[in-house]
């Protein structure tokens, strides 16, 4: 069982920078294949962003490419989600994921997920 909790949203510019983190609880975390969605009001959520166990893998959606990097820190439990020059368009609840039964997977196919985190960009 992996419990998922992210922070560091909140109300940004446009043009501004973010950094949410993902603390998990439980010893596998490390085993875990990691991703990123996001929902905005009236749309599906969708993957973003995805690291392979190891960090060594990582996939990016078209809308962030460039601007979002994923990370992890297996010592610390932990995902991130740097986000630079975010856009008006980005605004949405933020959720990380765990588990996923392919790669990078979609939202079926994620088996633990945190409650998520609003991100506002205001232009």
């Amino acid at each position: 069982q992996v419990q998922l909790v992210e922070s560091g949203g909140g109300l940004v510019q446009a043009g501004g920078s973010l950094r949410l983190s993902c603390a998990a609880s439980g010893r596998t975390f490390s085993t875990y294949a990691m991703g990123w969605f996001r929902q905005a009001p009236g749309k599906e959520r969708e993957l973003i962003a995805a690291i392979n166990w190891s960090g060594g893998s990582t996939y990016y959606g078209d809308s962030v490419k460039g601007r979002f990097t994923i990370s992890r820190d297996n010592a610390k439990n932990t995902v991130y989600l740097q986000m630079n020059s975010l856009k008006p368009e980005d605004t949405a609840v933020y959720y990380c994921a765990a588990g996923p039964s392919r790669w990078p997977g979609g939202k079926y196919e994620y088996k633990y997920w945190g409650q998520g985190t609003q991100v506002t960009v205001s232009s």
